[in-house]
């Protein structure tokens, strides 16, 4: 089964394209096919006007264009199509979203922060390790961080925090926000949840872990995440593109969005993190194909 999905987020959105099998367990794996990204950097107009551009409205709709013509090149007859911050802030959201419907047939559904914490946990990347920890997921995003924290066997909360690594390039990230997501951190994971380890997903703390060239599957210490953040912040925009071989899009962001990981893992008490490179693209597919699996039952 070929399934795919389309995020719009507020710096970029991206078309996953998966297959899905099943293993000899009579599980089912999702074997990325392919993943596009393109930089709309939709939060750069929200965060500031409130709503999104002539310009970018544009791209949005040559993007979903594209994106429309590989879900038919791929054969994919089922996908699902969500938008996060940027969108939720739009006010012209549903204008944009009815033009894409005409233009392409697809259908945008804007997903609250709640369900967009929902999607990532929809990966399960804890349900597959060691049940003495508890497990914090942490995604960063550009208008936005959404955690996730499974403890003992169980789904503990969800929330989604207005906090983005395009939000803090613009100044709108003020300190009572960040005491909010403080105190939630500090109060929701107190008591009896004992070593808490992060798993950490977004472009940001992939490339991070990319830069640390450690293997996969091993976790990077929060020791080293505050030796990169000091490290890249030395250098301006222009030196991190040159030195790190980063686009633009990514350099500009991937500063404050280490200061978003340290943050939530201090407050979180936790020394470690994983970055088994899922997003919410991956949250989407699986949300589906459990949908589809479900309607097969009925």
């Amino acid at each position: 089964m070929r399934l795919g999905a389309i995020d719009i987020g507020s710096n970029a959105a991206r078309l996953l394209i998966s297959d899905v099998v099943i293993n000899n367990n009579n599980k089912a794996e999702f074997n990325k096919i392919n993943l596009v990204r393109v930089p709309l950097r939709l939060g750069f107009d929200v965060f500031e006007k409130k709503m999104i551009s002539a310009e970018k409205t544009e791209m949005i709709i040559n993007t979903i264009k594209a994106y429309k013509y590989l879900l038919d090149a791929y054969e994919v007859k089922h996908f699902k199509a969500a938008a996060t911050s940027a969108m939720r802030d739009a006010t012209n959201a549903q204008q944009i979203i009815d033009c894409v419907k005409q233009e392409t047939g697809i259908t945008i559904e804007v997903i609250s922060g709640g369900a967009e914490a929902a999607f990532i946990y929809e990966n399960h990347i804890a349900e597959n390790m060691d049940i003495t920890h508890s497990y914090l997921y942490i995604d960063v995003g550009g208008g936005s961080t959404e955690l996730t924290f499974f403890a003992e066997n169980k789904l503990v909360f969800k929330e989604s925090f207005n906090i983005g690594t395009i939000r803090l390039l613009k100044n709108q990230v003020n300190e009572d926000l960040w005491n909010q997501m403080k105190d939630f951190i500090k109060k929701e994971t107190r008591g009896h949840y004992n070593d808490i380890i992060a798993i950490g997903s977004g472009g940001n703390i992939n490339k991070v872990f990319s830069l640390s060239k450690r293997k996969d599957g091993k976790s990077l210490p929060l020791e080293l995440l505050k030796d990169y953040y000091k490290e890249l912040n030395s250098f301006s925009l222009a030196d991190r593109m040159r030195i790190y071989n980063m686009r633009e899009d990514r350099a500009d962001v991937i500063v404050p969005a280490i200061h978003i990981f340290i943050n939530v893992m201090r407050w979180a008490n936790t020394n470690e993190i994983f970055v088994p490179k899922i997003g919410l693209a991956d949250g989407l597919i699986q949300n589906l194909y459990q949908e589809i699996i479900n309607k097969k039952l009925l």
